[in-house]
C-alpha cells in the first residue's frame, strides 16, 4: 500500500526530495549541466588535435550506437588480436559512399573492447575543409592523414586508424563491392615500421550494402569540389529519404597482428620494404573479406 493511501497525505520526498530516485535524477541533471557549461566555456579537457574525450563518449558514441546495434547489428570479432594499451595501427578497409564504417570501427572498439580504447582515426583533408564537420571530426579523435600526425599519435601509444583506399575505397561502384582498390603508396606501412608499432588488419563486411553505388554524376561532383557524386537505386530520386543506410548485416573482424618490431630500424625508408608490407596486409584484408562474405551469407538476411 502506497504512503498517499495509508496515511491520506502525499509523502515527504515529494517535497523535500530526499526519495533516492529523486536523488539521482537531481545529480544526473547537474552532471549534464556541468558537462554543456564546459563545451561552452571550452573548459574540457581537448588534446592538441582536439580530441575531447568526454563529448565523444557521452555525446557522438551514444547517437553512433543505436545504428551499431539497432540498424546494423554490427558483430565485432578478434578483439583478442587489439593491444589493451600501447600504440598499434588498425588498417581496414573502405566502402560505402559515405564513412559509416569509420564510425561503426570507432564505436565497436570504444564499447566492446576490454580496454574500451579510443581510435584516433585519420581522415582526407576534405573533412577539415568543411567547418562543422571539421569541429565534430576533431572532438571524436579524428586528425588529417600526414605522416607527421600519424608518428605523433602512434608514439604517443594511441590507437590509431587509416583507411588506405581513401575516397576510391568507399566512391566505388557496387559492382566491385569487396575488392579492395590499391592501398595508396604504402605511407601506413612507413608510419608503423617508423614508430615500430604492430599493425592490425581489420575487414569490415556491410558497408558496401548501406547505399549501393550503382552510377556516379561526374559533372555534378566536379562542380560540387566532391570527389564523386553517388547515384543509388534510392538516392537522389527520393531526396532525404534516399539518404538513408540500408540496415545491412555487418561484421567487423580484426586478424593476428602484423609485428614490425623485427625490421631495421631505417626500413620504413625502403620502399621495398614499405612495398612488401603493405602488399602483405592489404592480402591478409582481402582473404579475409572473401571469408567472410561467405559466411554471412544475404546482406539483409
Amino acid at each position: 500500500m502506497g504512503w498517499e493511501r495509508s496515511t491520506g497525505e502525499l509523502p515527504p520526498w515529494v517535497f523535500d526530495g530526499s526519495h533516492p530516485e529523486s536523488a539521482d535524477w537531481r545529480g544526473r541533471l547537474s552532471d549534464a549541466v556541468r558537462f554543456a557549461r564546459r563545451q561552452i566555456t571550452g573548459e574540457g579537457e581537448v588534446d592538441e588535435f582536439g580530441f575531447d574525450p568526454e563529448f565523444n563518449t557521452r555525446l557522438l558514441i551514444p547517437l553512433a550506437r543505436l545504428l551499431y546495434q539497432q540498424w546494423f547489428r554490427v558483430e565485432m570479432r578478434g578483439l583478442a588480436h587489439v593491444p589493451g594499451a600501447g600504440g598499434a595501427l588498425v588498417v581496414a578497409n573502405h566502402s560505402g559512399v559515405l564513412p559509416f564504417d569509420a564510425i561503426m570501427l570507432q564505436t565497436g572498439l570504444h564499447d566492446e573492447h576490454p580496454q574500451h580504447r579510443d581510435l584516433r582515426l585519420l581522415g582526407a583533408d576534405l573533412v577539415y575543409e568543411l567547418p562543422v564537420l571539421a569541429y565534430l571530426a576533431r572532438r571524436a579523435g579524428h586528425t588529417a592523414a600526414s605522416p607527421a600526425n600519424a608518428d605523433r599519435l602512434l608514439r604517443d601509444g594511441e590507437l590509431v586508424g587509416v583507411f588506405p583506399e581513401g575516397f576510391k575505397g568507399i566512391g566505388k561502384p557496387f559492382s566491385d563491392r569487396y575488392q579492395l582498390r590499391r592501398f595508396g603508396r604504402g605511407g601506413f606501412a612507413a608510419a608503423a615500421l617508423r614508430a615500430r608499432v604492430p599493425i592490425m588488419p581489420c575487414a569490415i563486411v556491410g558497408a558496401e550494402e548501406i547505399y549501393p553505388m550503382v552510377g556516379n554524376a561526374r559533372p555534378l561532383a566536379r562542380l560540387l569540389r566532391l570527389p564523386y557524386f553517388p547515384i543509388t537505386p534510392l538516392f537522389p530520386w527520393f531526396g532525404p529519404l534516399g539518404a538513408v543506410p540500408l540496415p545491412s548485416k555487418w561484421i567487423i573482424d580484426f586478424g593476428a597482428a602484423v609485428d614490425t618490431s623485427g625490421y631495421p630500424a631505417d626500413a620504413w625508408r625502403d620502399p621495398a620494404v614499405v612495398a612488401e608490407l603493405t602488399a602483405t596486409v592489404r592480402g591478409r584484408i582481402q582473404a579475409a573479406l572473401d571469408e567472410l562474405l561467405v559466411e554471412r551469407g544475404p546482406a539483409f538476411g
